[in-house]
């Protein structure tokens, strides 16, 4: 195979990354394990009880019973694609949230991530951003070569989010999707392996317990140090504020 620049740069020694099925991960806030409805529901619905907000923009609930809450979860596990997980806050003990890995492509190495819902309890905790640091670290040091975040692009906080996990914001594709019956717009982010390595060494001083006094008050924000990674978008690019 020539090295013809205008086609695109090699990849030499391509190797497809492996498939996330049955993957448990733990760090030092936070764990995550395959999501069970049997296991998980009950706990989750009673968490997310009076938080209908957190469903504005998913394409599921907000649901009416814990019945129905354990019958979508039930269905949602039985594929692969999505690759749901739920999320423990090892600092109460709860299952507190859940999220998946999807449009898992290992031929292009490409994984997004996804389907997130936090509890009223998770969010705004280092579990909370520990679960999506343990989630990027594995499919990167798995070999996946492009990470993926998109989002409603109605949904600032989502967008914010993003940003401050280390994703570079790569557009819009209008009229995307129709969702509970409206126009989805959706915003695509990405980080991708080569900028790995510094993403890694922002989340590990953001989550190091020095970073941190009194009643877990952060001394250096997450975005800060993700700043310096993140690809600079072309001004007509950029995220609405």
């Amino acid at each position: 195979m020539s090295d013809d620049a205008r086609l695109g740069r090699l990849v030499p020694d391509w190797t497809p990354p492996p498939r996330p099925e049955g993957l448990q991960l733990a760090g030092r806030y936070a764990a995550l394990a395959p999501l069970s409805a049997d296991d998980h529901a009950a706990d989750l619905f009673e968490l997310f009880a009076g938080a209908d907000a957190v469903w504005d923009y998913m394409p599921v609930g907000p649901f009416s019973s814990a019945a129905t809450f354990h019958r979508w979860m039930k269905e949602a596990v039985e594929g692969s694609d999505p690759c749901f997980f739920a999320i423990r806050n090892l600092d109460t003990g709860r299952w507190e949230g859940f999220c998946s890995l999807l449009r898992i492509a290992p031929e292009a190495g490409s994984i997004e991530v996804g389907y997130i819902a936090y509890s009223p309890a998770l969010q705004r905790t280092r579990a909370a951003t520990e679960a999506q640091f343990l989630l990027m670290q594995w499919a990167f040091e798995a070999g996946y070569r492009r990470y993926e975040w998109k989002c409603n692009a109605l949904n600032l906080p989502s967008r914010r989010a993003a940003e401050r996990y280390g994703f570079s914001y790569e557009g819009v594709f209008r009229q995307a999707q129709v969702v509970k019956g409206r126009n989805r717009d959706t915003a695509w982010f990405a980080a991708i392996d080569s900028e790995w390595p510094a993403l890694k060494e922002a989340f590990l001083a953001w989550l190091a317990p020095a970073n941190f006094v009194g009643e877990g008050r952060q001394k250096e924000r997450l975005g800060d140090l993700t700043a310096l990674v993140r690809v600079a978008a072309d001004p007509a690019l950029r995220p609405a504020r």
